[in-house]
């Protein structure tokens, strides 16, 4: 309860003790009277100041509320970035940057939406609505939104699996995504896909084999040679599933895996390091000098996929340690208060307005119905009929032609 609604609580009771008060008999003594008299006195002291107390509270609620749609935000502030390592390159992103008010409201947003759409995957899995594998990328926000901030929308984007960042980044909605989790026919691959295989225009969804990454390197060379307008970008988020970096490799420096296509190293902590090295690599391909490679240095809360706890090859308060230093969505809310750039409490609205996204989102994910078995086949050739599996409908007798 309010102080406000405790207070006009208050004065309710006062009146029905007034009320009990002055209905008193006329015959009563003096003695009587002169006491209930002062007791009613000291009920009228009590309940003016708890009238009083209502009508401050509501008075101070209606100045903040004032105060707050008064107060007048700054358009943009100019911020320092961490300074990129350079591998082949003789200068880099800038080291100062500009962060506008809507900008920066919108990555905000954007972020704390794929933080909590991950969570709320990793409770839909754990209550076994969502199955099969689940590679959640919460803490690794900004490596999402800051390309999507710094690439155009009609520029293609291919990635591996931990992709549900990006495949929101893209344009698809929360409802899509989680639909396509828990296999539902409402998602964005309708519901064949699961979290490896997300598809969005211009997007082209998550690759589920590791082995398929291998190739890496033949495709540097054939990039390098053909000068495509290619970006080239590790997620270097410390660990490869359980293994860190620093027992795999002997070198760590993977912007410099290229060897003779220029790299960068990039905070992928920070939104907007991201955002700039991005525009840096995208100007860069496009005025025909050819790719480029961006190692992202990030962190994964999560374990690589839901069946690995995270926390037997490294530790508790390593975890917590970043997410108290370098947390992406910590530190742009810091530099977006300290700069006048928004309020808390306007960040904290944002903050609700997503989890009631989120559940809606979720709400609709396990309502939807399932696809049914006889579109096992569909969409594998873009002509109508269906295409007809063997072994997947039992129903279906095949003969030889033969």
């Amino acid at each position: 309860m309010t102080l406000s609604r405790r207070a006009a609580t208050e004065a309710w009771r006062l009146l029905g003790h007034l009320k009990e008060t002055l209905g008193h008999p006329r015959r009563a003594s003096w003695a009587v009277r002169s006491r209930r008299c002062r007791q009613c006195l000291c009920f009228m002291r009590k309940m003016l100041a708890a009238v009083s107390r209502v009508l401050s509270g509501a008075s101070q609620k209606s100045a903040s509320r004032v105060l707050v749609a008064s107060r007048n935000f700054a358009n943009d502030a100019t911020f320092e970035i961490k300074k990129c390592d350079l591998h082949r390159l003789e200068e880099g992103p800038p080291v100062t940057t500009v962060l506008t008010r809507e900008d920066g409201l919108k990555y905000y947003r954007m972020m704390q939406t794929v933080r909590r759409m991950e969570l709320k995957a990793d409770q839909l899995y754990k209550q076994k609505i969502i199955r099969g594998f689940c590679h959640l990328c919460d803490g690794q926000e900004a490596c999402c939104v800051g390309l999507e901030a710094g690439i155009n929308p009609t520029d293609h984007l291919i990635t591996a699996y931990r992709a549900h960042g990006f495949t929101f980044t893209r344009g698809l909605s929360v409802r899509e995504i989680l639909a396509e989790l828990t296999g539902r026919k409402g998602g964005c691959a309708k519901g064949k896909g699961g979290s490896m295989h997300m598809y969005a225009k211009n997007f082209y969804g998550g690759n589920g084999i590791v082995g398929a990454q291998g190739q890496i390197f033949e495709a540097y060379n054939m990039a390098a040679l053909w000068k495509l307008p290619c970006i080239f970008i590790c997620e270097n988020n410390r660990y490869g599933m359980g293994t860190s970096v620093e027992r795999a490799a002997a070198s760590t420096d993977y912007y410099k895996r290229g060897d003779f296509i220029p790299g960068l190293r990039v905070d992928g902590m920070d939104i907007l390091c991201v955002r700039e090295a991005t525009r840096f690599a995208a100007a860069y391909c496009r005025s025909g000098k050819g790719p480029i490679l961006m190692e992202l240095q990030t962190y994964r809360y999560h374990g690589h996929s839901m069946s690995d706890p995270g926390v037997s090859y490294r530790t508790r308060e390593e975890i917590q340690e970043v997410r108290s230093k370098s947390d992406p969505i910590m530190l742009l809310k810091d530099r977006m208060v300290n700069s006048n750039l928004a309020s808390v409490e306007e960040l904290k609205e944002i903050d609700v307005e997503v989890r009631k996204e989120i559940e809606d989102a979720a709400q609709f994910a396990t309502a939807d119905p399932e696809p049914p078995l006889e579109e096992l086949g569909y969409h594998i050739y873009s002509s109508d009929p269906p295409f007809e599996v063997r072994g997947a409908n039992q129903w279906i007798k095949f003969k030889s032609v033969s």
